[in-house]
C-alpha cells in the first residue's frame, strides 16, 4: 500500500489550498476515507470524512464549512478543498482509510499505512 499526500503549503489566513491524496495497492473504492491533521505537540485529529461513492461527507466542528471533502475512484484519489484558512489549521495532514464514531473521524481499526502528509502553515 501507497499513501502520497500533495498540495500543502504556506498561506495567509483567509486563503486556500487544494490537498490531494493518491492511494495505490488497494481497491480505493473498497473505502470510506478520511482526512486527519497533526499539529506539533498535540494528537492527531480527524478532520473529514467520505463514504466509499462520494454520497456522504462528514466535518469536524472545527472546519465545517470551510473544508470540502471529495475523491475520483478513477483516479484513486482523495481531496480536501480548505477555504478561509486559520493559524489554527496549520498542522501535518494524512489521510487513511475512515469513519465517524460518536461524532469523531477516526481511522479504521488496523490500517497503519500512513503517507508521508503535506505540511499546511497558515500564517497571521
Amino acid at each position: 500500500v501507497q499513501v502520497v499526500e500533495s498540495g500543502g503549503g504556506l498561506v495567509q489566513t483567509g486563503g486556500s489550498l487544494r490537498l490531494s491524496c493518491t492511494v495505490s495497492g488497494v481497491t480505493f473504492d473498497d473505502y470510506d476515507m478520511g482526512w486527519f491533521r497533526q499539529a506539533p505537540g498535540k494528537e492527531r485529529e480527524g478532520v473529514s470524512c467520505i463514504n466509499w461513492r462520494g454520497t456522504n461527507t462528514y466535518y469536524a466542528d472545527s472546519v465545517k464549512g470551510r473544508f470540502t471533502i471529495s475523491r475520483d475512484n478513477a483516479k484513486n484519489t482523495l481531496y480536501l478543498q480548505m477555504n478561509s484558512l486559520k493559524p489554527e489549521d496549520t498542522a501535518m495532514y494524512y489521510c487513511a482509510p475512515a469513519g465517524v464514531q460518536k461524532g469523531i473521524v477516526v481511522v479504521t481499526p488496523g490500517y497503519n499505512y500512513w503517507g508521508q502528509g503535506t505540511q499546511v502553515t497558515v500564517s497571521s
